[in-house]
């Protein structure tokens, strides 16, 4: 994307709007304050989403600069008005007047130092009685904030603050795209993915300064937000719950195959010896899914591969996977053999169900994960044809 950055200005101050008539002069007022105060070469960008209520009327009264933004989300918003703004460092804002744009400094001042990346902690700095929904407070914001610093081992605290300050190339490097409130944990989740320097500053919250509710939806949003975390952490999303069935149903399966298991007054037979068989196919196709996901995700660079994958991914060729998996079929095969040649031998008569069970159940249960492997081998191959497409263009481009 081209960089727009004007080498004198300094500072951008974005802020997103939609129908922010009644508190849009006191934000821009703020703002503008900030900047004459401590002599800074900046400018205030409103990225209006639409408004009806005259709100870019009173923006560029005020001497900021309008910025029309026809696709609507707030994600949508911030990435226009950052895309236009012309500053190093952007702060960005939202125009309720919940955020103090009278008093950046802190922001400013480890961006100077060399921050890629600095986000407010509303939960350090205080948050005032009626600023925050009980449920946004004590469930929501925790919760995800704990959720998206274990997957991706992020060192925010608050995840959902609306002030925060970068660099504004590094943050377009980032390559953002999601237009909804899931925009705050993008920002988060690629900035810690791609080891750009991050801190936090202690921020306030007040009560927002308009008698109409806020656009936030509380369990839409929400779901938004966890949904994102999810999509981007296929180990958390596929990997570790397919190692855990995969674990478990072999562990059954050991304990099962020798004959019943009684535990107490319970015991556990060949009805759970299928059970354990589900869940062994069902954790092979789900971490299957997630060396796929992670493949996808890399090959389209919607985030950086890991060590760890690009180390697996040099040794996992197609062929080794068919291999593996006719390897499996085959041993399923042979144990389905095994149980025709027991039939047999009675002349395929009545057989005892317990001992014909635990020849069939893990013989089919092979069979199907190695089946299951030799398609996401191929699949996986089919996903690196695209990433490949990069490489021809440099190939023709050479030879021109």
């Amino acid at each position: 994307m081209t960089n727009l950055a004007n080498p004198s200005c300094e500072l951008s101050i974005v802020m997103p709007c939609l129908n922010e008539s009644e508190t849009l002069t006191l934000c821009i007022e703020k703002a503008k304050g900030f900047l004459q105060r401590n002599g800074i070469t900046g400018e205030i960008i409103v990225a209006d989403n639409g408004s009806s209520d005259g709100s870019q009327v009173i923006a560029t009264a005020n001497g900021a600069r309008v910025v029309d933004v026809p696709i609507r989300g707030y994600g949508a918003a911030l990435l226009r008005g950052i895309g236009a703004a012309r500053g190093r460092f952007v702060i960005m804002g939202d125009s309720d007047d919940s955020y103090d744009f009278s008093d950046l400094s802190a922001f400013l001042a480890r961006l100077r130092e060399g921050f890629d990346f600095v986000i407010g902690n509303r939960f350090a700095g205080g948050i005032a009685p009626g600023a925050m929904p009980w449920l946004h407070k004590y469930l929501g914001n925790p919760v995800l904030s704990r959720i998206g610093r274990l997957f991706f081992r992020s060192p925010v605290g608050d995840f959902h603050c609306g002030l925060r300050g970068f660099n504004r190339q590094s943050i377009m490097d980032l390559g953002l795209c999601t237009t909804g409130m899931e925009f705050a944990s993008e920002m988060v989740v690629k900035a810690t993915l791609n080891n750009l320097r991050i801190t936090e500053v202690p921020t306030t919250l007040s009560k927002d300064g308009r008698n109409r509710p806020p656009h936030l939806r509380s369990w839409h949003d929400g779901w938004r937000h966890l949904r994102f975390l999810l999509m981007y952490s296929p180990r958390w999303l596929f990997f570790y719950p397919g190692l855990a069935l995969l674990g478990l149903g072999i562990i059954a399966m050991i304990l099962l195959l020798p004959g019943p298991l009684t535990v107490g007054a319970t015991t556990f037979d060949v009805h759970t010896l299928m059970i354990a068989a589900a869940a062994m196919i069902l954790g092979t196709q789900t971490i299957s899914f997630a060396w796929l996901a992670k493949q996808y995700g890399a090959n389209q660079r919607l985030f950086p591969p890991s060590r760890a994958y690009q180390k697996i991914h040099r040794t996992a060729s197609l062929e080794r996977f068919i291999l593996l998996g006719i390897a499996l079929m085959l041993s399923g095969l042979g144990g389905v053999v095994a149980a025709l040649m027991n039939w047999g031998s009675v002349d395929f008569g009545d057989l005892d169900y317990g001992v014909m069970m635990r020849l069939v159940i893990p013989a089919v249960a092979t069979l199907a994960i190695g089946f299951q492997i030799l398609l996401t081998g191929f699949l996986s191959s089919i996903l690196d044809l695209g990433a490949k497409q990069p490489l021809r263009s440099a190939i023709l481009s050479a030879n021109e």
